[in-house]
């Protein structure tokens, strides 16, 4: 049965990948390591043996040339017993008719015979001057049939490398010895200890690879809880992040960075959301109260339950009234959506708040006195000239004064005041009025918030959207509008325009 990998790979954890993917580059990379290092010191090894065999043969064939000339050049006195091998080694001399003057060969191997065909071949041609090094192999049936290096060197007269060749003669050194040093065994241990290392050192990277594993995929692993947690409307949810400042690490930034994003937006689209609601409940209410009045009055004079003249005179008058208050309802909604979408064009001019400011005045005099309340322009002549549009600002400065008429007692005061700073003249409307509660001071300029603490006196008859529209009229001219209350002190309005 075979197993598909490719279909097998993609179920495995990040985790297992990484470990099996460190563990993959580290094992072939010891294996190489194993093999390079193996190769190297076989081919060291070989080439030391070589070189110490050499050695060996040109000191043996040093005695054998000194001894050839000792007898006066001649083999005939030659004493096979005066050479000395130190070493277990396999000795071969002749002459120069390839008669073998000597074959000494270790107890503990056999040659089967000193006129190997191999061994044989190699003195012919040492005695036509060759130096010949080879490897001579054994029986394998006979584990102690000689098996090993050897060298065949021709012998010169006197030692002289130009010399008359005088014979020639053949070492070879056994790769087993019965005792202490062999080559092969040599050369076992080494691929031994070679591959013991290997495996400690695969262990090793197991382990590490593990731990370095876990250290990459524990900030992955909080990021994936965090996410599902925010895919289920936890959008509060946070990662720790890594000490480290990699890629992880700004990672983990960066989630917490979009998680707050996400949180802020999805907070105002709720918060939009209950302001939508809220603003079709307050335009259902502020609509159906004057539609109510309207029936019943209509009711009452269609089925003639007011007969007098007068009475109907007024209730028709009551209708106009209600029919107005729609109006001005519908008109202030028209208003402020066109400003909000910026379809409101305004007209921008030079403009002068100071005179602008009485002209205002003026107009809402007459309503402050009957109701016991003094109004001062405070604006000083010597304001610059504001960019402005004159019947925006006109609109607003009434609203603002009137609004404040409406929410201060008699005796209070109504006043208006400016100060240049820098590109920006900032306007204050400020009353002596009821004040406007901390809880509700931050809701003031939104459409149809209606603060009851803060109208307390006088009657309460706005639509909730004046200040809402006084808010994206001044917006429109590129400024912005506050508010500041005492509750029992009264309230000031501050905006801002543009200097001319």
């Amino acid at each position: 049965m075979s197993v598909n990998t490719q279909s097998l790979l993609p179920t495995l954890s990040l985790r297992t990948k990484l470990v099996l993917t460190y563990l993959g580059v580290a094992l072939g990379a010891i294996l190489v390591l194993a093999i390079v290092v193996s190769l190297a010191v076989q081919n060291y090894f070989d080439s030391t043996q070589k070189e110490l065999l050499r050695e060996n043969a040109l000191y043996q064939a040093g005695q054998i040339e000194h001894l050839y000339s000792v007898n006066g050049d001649s083999w005939g006195n030659f004493s096979p017993t005066r050479i000395q091998t130190g070493d277990p080694v396999l000795l071969i001399v002749t002459d120069t008719s390839a008669q073998q003057l000597l074959c000494s060969q270790p107890a503990f191997i056999t040659l089967g015979s000193c006129n190997d065909d191999t061994l044989t071949q190699a003195l012919a041609q040492s005695l036509q001057g060759q130096e010949i090094i080879g490897h001579l192999q054994g029986s394998t049936d006979d584990a102690s049939a000689f098996s090993g290096l050897y060298i065949s060197l021709p012998l010169r007269l006197r030692g002289q490398p130009n010399g008359a060749i005088i014979g020639a003669m053949l070492l070879a050194q056994p790769e087993q010895y019965p005792e202490g040093f062999s080559p092969n065994a040599f050369l076992g241990n080494v691929n031994q200890s070679i591959l013991i290392t290997g495996l400690v050192v695969g262990l090793i990277v197991i382990l590490f690879s593990m731990v370095l594993a876990r250290r990459f995929i524990r900030p992955l692993e909080s990021l994936t809880v965090a996410a599902e947690q925010m895919k289920q409307g936890d959008y509060a949810k946070r990662v720790n992040p890594p000490k480290s400042k990699d890629e992880l690490g700004r990672l983990a930034v960066s989630f917490n960075a979009m998680a707050d994003t996400i949180e802020s937006d999805v907070n105002e689209l709720r918060r939009q959301e209950q302001l939508r609601r809220d603003l079709l409940a307050n335009i259902v209410h502020d609509l159906a109260t004057p539609l109510t009045a309207i029936q019943g009055f209509s009711e009452a004079l269609a089925d003639d339950v007011i007969s007098d003249r007068e009475a109907r005179q007024e209730t028709a008058q009551l209708i106009g009234r209600e029919v107005q208050r729609l109006r001005r309802l519908v008109g202030d909604m028209q208003q402020m959506t066109s400003l909000e979408l910026g379809r409101v064009q305004l007209d921008l001019a030079p403009l002068d708040l100071h005179t602008l400011a009485d002209e205002t005045v003026a107009v809402i005099l007459p309503e402050c006195e009957q109701a016991g309340i003094a109004i001062h322009n405070e604006i000083p002549s010597s304001t610059p000239l504001v960019l402005a549009d004159s019947d925006r600002i006109t609109q607003v400065l009434l609203n603002l004064l009137d609004n404040a008429r409406r929410h201060t007692p008699a005796g209070g005061t109504l006043t208006l005041k400016a100060t240049s700073q820098g590109n920006k003249v900032i306007v204050r409307v400020s009353d002596t009025g009821s004040g406007i509660a901390p809880d509700d001071l931050p809701y003031i300029f939104e459409r149809f918030y209606k603060a009851d603490r803060a109208r307390t006196t006088g009657s309460a008859t706005g639509s909730g959207l004046g200040l809402s529209i006084v808010k994206a009229i001044i917006t429109a001219h590129g400024g912005t509008i506050s508010a500041e209350s005492v509750v029992g002190q009264g309230t000031e309005i501050v905006f801002s325009l543009p200097v001319a």
